[in-house]
Parts: structure tokens; C-alpha cells; sequence
């Protein structure tokens, strides 16, 4: 007999983090960790926002591996289970994180206030990364054992609300890197590559897709040295560092998306030494 979770148990998130599971925050753009409290052997369906969520086994237990927008309200969030046929809900706790803002200068305006033609072409490219973001890999091993693409200063932090040129813009989606034009870029983990392409804003841009909606993506690259539908090893090269795109300088955009929701970056990668020039908290 399933044992079904009720709507009204409230879970401590922040006493679940298992090894080699990503690094829990339960804030807007983090990732939560949520114990599922059904007894069957088949893996339940799980949804966040009517989106799938990344479901996976440990010592036992089944857990849904949440990745919270930063749109999120701060209180009680939930998830729909489905186990065996029988529906029931998960629930869990955000609590407020303030990030600050970045001021950017673009000397390419059109980078700031793209013009009719740059937004023809801006709408299908958001089309295909919407597809490539949204991807559902089935696979039970999930590579959560994550390196770093590249060494260098951290330029730009996840979640800084943006303005450009005085334009407020949406808060970055990833972690920028610093490094020299051609820097080779390694595969942080095994995954697929789900796309490739060269975009209005985030220039040549590599998605890999690591199953169950678990996807990294990399921007502004020099040169792509992968193709879509190729597997793709941890700490094989996938391109270089270049400044392609809305830049200031070369630099990789690094992003993780899960369950289609752009992700604080280092709950994935373990802990990194700080280089002079790093931006702070």
C-alpha cells in the first residue's frame, strides 16, 4: 500500500542533503531537497509549477530535486506527487534572499535596445533555447559529481539584477567567468548536447543536457567544438572563452537550469579558492 504524504506536513528542508546530491539553499533561484513519503518501488511523477521535477533514489528513499525560481513567493511552496496513480502534494519553505544590483555599460546599444530586425531574429533563437532548456531526459544516474568548465576571477554573480546602459534588465541568470579569448571550456559532468548556436545576446552557446531536466548552458564562447546529439564526457573540451554576444569582455557565461528554472550555479560545483578580483557576496 502507497503511503501518501499530507497536504498539511510541513518538511525542515535544510536537515536533507544527502551526499553527492547538489548543495541545498531554500531561497528564490536555489535548489531544495524534498523527501518524498510514498512507499513503491516504480519512481513517482513530481511537478513544480506544472513543471516535471527531477526525481531520484537515495539509501531508499525517494527525493524531488527542486530548483525554486527567483520569481518565487518567499513562504510555502508545493509539489505534486503522482505514485502508483495516486495523487498527493509535497510542501516546502522559501525564505527571502535580497541580491544586489549591477550597474553595466554596453558601448553596442543595440545589445541594450535591440532593433526591429535584431528582434526578428531574437524571437526564434528565444523559441529554440526555450526548447533546448526544457528538455526531459529519462534517467535514473544523474551525474551530480560536477567540475568546474574553466579557472579565472568571477566577474558577475547569479541573481544580480541588472541594468544596462541605466536600463533595468532581467537579474543574471548565471555565473560569469573571466579568462582569456580561447581558453578551452571542459564539460563540468557526462551529458548530451542538446543544442549549439549563435545567439543575439548570449553569442555561441553550448547546452548539455545531464537528464531530468537538468541542463548547463555556456555563452559567449570564441568556438563551438561539439555538435547537438553528441555525448559528451566530463572534462572533454566543448569550445573556448570568447566575448561573442552582449559582452564587456571575455568571459563564460556558466548556467544551470532545472526543471526550467535558471539556478544559483555553485549549488552544483564544489567549493572553488577565491582569486583576487572575485566579486563579493
Amino acid at each position: 500500500m502507497i503511503k501518501l504524504l499530507l497536504t498539511t506536513l510541513f518538511f525542515i528542508v535544510s536537515s536533507v542533503q544527502a551526499a553527492g546530491l547538489p548543495q541545498q539553499d531554500a531561497i528564490p533561484g536555489g535548489v531544495v531537497i524534498v523527501p518524498l513519503n510514498v512507499d513503491t518501488t516504480t519512481k513517482p511523477q513530481v511537478t513544480y509549477n506544472k513543471r516535471k521535477v527531477m526525481v531520484v533514489k537515495e539509501d531508499g528513499q525517494w527525493l524531488a530535486i527542486v530548483g525554486v525560481p527567483l520569481s518565487a513567493k518567499i513562504g510555502i511552496q508545493r509539489v505534486k506527487v503522482n505514485a502508483s496513480g495516486e495523487t498527493s502534494s509535497a510542501i516546502f519553505d522559501i525564505v527571502d534572499k535580497q541580491y544586489p544590483t549591477q550597474h553595466i555599460t554596453i558601448t553596442n546599444k543595440r545589445k541594450v535596445n535591440p532593433n526591429k530586425l535584431d528582434m526578428d531574429r531574437i524571437g526564434p533563437e528565444s523559441a529554440k533555447i526555450k526548447k533546448a532548456l526544457r528538455h526531459w531526459s529519462e534517467q535514473s544516474d544523474i551525474p551530480f559529481n560536477f567540475i568546474w568548465p574553466i579557472e579565472g576571477r568571477v566577474s558577475g554573480l547569479y541573481g544580480r539584477r541588472r541594468v544596462f546602459n541605466g536600463q533595468s534588465r532581467r537579474p543574471h541568470s548565471g555565473m560569469d567567468i573571466a579568462a582569456p579569448t580561447g581558453t578551452e571550456i571542459m564539460s563540468p559532468a557526462d551529458g548530451i548536447v542538446r543544442d549549439t548556436g549563435d545567439y543575439f545576446f548570449n553569442g555561441n552557446t553550448v547546452f548539455i543536457d545531464h537528464g531530468q531536466g537538468l541542463v548547463t548552458m555556456f555563452c559567449h564562447l570564441d568556438s563551438i567544438n561539439v555538435e547537438e546529439g553528441q555525448p559528451i564526457k566530463q572534462g572533454e573540451i566543448l569550445g573556448t572563452v570568447g566575448a561573442t554576444g552582449r559582452v564587456t569582455g571575455p568571459h563564460l557565461h556558466l548556467g544551470v537550469s532545472l526543471n526550467d528554472v535558471r539556478v544559483e550555479p555553485r549549488l552544483f560545483f564544489p567549493a572553488r579558492q577565491a582569486v583576487e578580483g572575485d566579486e563579493k557576496e
